[in-house]
């Protein structure tokens, strides 16, 4: 993937976040980001990352992963996919900031509904929560991603902005960095070695450790039951391609560079072995 843009010198951003657990029910009828943005906001916290599993969605909204037809961009995203009927969130990761000064979120996940599945980018302005639903998640008082303009890849990427005293991270891997080895990096550089690892992004041609790959450009996913563990990444994910193909696997260490961005929430778990 060639990005536009001049190569920024850093290739890991990283932020230290007092993260805290967060519980709490986004109420039916509102946009997916208004509900977050207020459970967030009662709870006193800036950003980080929720879990929006189990939300039902009427309407729903969202794209796909494209290739880029404006010779600037190296990915794009599909028109918008709006499906009729409720559509349930099976497993969804958003990272959660600001941008405007306004609420935002950035949500990659798997959806059912009319008898279909599909994964994608949720539309969170959009998509309307169809009934009430707890969710769960972690949040930071004083760090947060900020969606700022970036030279390098032309788009407008959430970046970790802020930090405060705390043992956690939030974290951007810029294009090309291999994502087990960035992350395994960052961790050690703040003495993380056991952590609960939840990220969105893409990643240019996937290679899993257990022998099948997506050969695709432009992809979607998100992290699905990936640890730290004595230092070590796991990294389980569910990821769609252009063409709306899903895969699930574990990442193969060295081989799976950062397409456009990769947004990260380090929970440090201290408490592990």
């Amino acid at each position: 993937m060639k990005h536009p843009g001049p190569r920024a010198i850093e290739r890991v951003i990283a932020r230290p976040a007092a993260l805290q657990r967060i519980c709490g029910v986004l109420k039916a009828g509102q946009s997916v980001i208004a509900a977050v943005g207020e459970l967030f906001a009662e709870k006193g916290l800036k950003g980080g990352v929720v879990f929006l599993s189990g939300v039902t969605c009427a309407p729903i909204r969202y794209v796909l992963p494209a290739l880029s037809t404006d010779g600037l961009h190296a990915a794009w995203y599909s028109q918008i996919h709006s499906p009729d009927g409720r559509w349930r969130l099976a497993s969804a990761t958003a990272s959660v900031g600001w941008k405007e000064g306004a609420p935002f979120l950035h949500c990659h996940g798997i959806w059912s509904g009319s008898g279909e599945t599909a994964m994608g980018h949720l539309l969170p302005s959009d998509s309307v929560i169809a009934e009430d639903c707890h969710v769960s998640g972690f949040g930071a008082p004083a760090a947060w991603f900020e969606a700022l303009p970036d030279a390098e890849t032309a788009f407008t990427l959430f970046t970790p902005l802020g930090g405060e005293d705390g043992n956690s991270l939030l974290v951007r891997i810029l294009p090309g960095e291999d994502v087990v080895t960035a992350i395994e990096n960052v961790a050690a550089a703040h003495g993380i070695l056991n952590a609960g690892l939840h990220a969105v992004g893409s990643i240019d041609h996937i290679r899993f450790a257990e022998g099948h790959r997506m050969d695709c450009l432009a992809t979607e996913l998100h992290f699905k039951g990936a640890e730290l563990r004595a230092g070590k990444a796991h990294i389980g994910i569910e990821v769609v391609d252009i063409h709306g193909n899903i895969a699930r696997g574990t990442l193969l260490r060295g081989e799976n560079p950062v397409g456009v961005t990769l947004e990260l929430v380090i929970e440090n778990r201290k408490e592990l072995p």
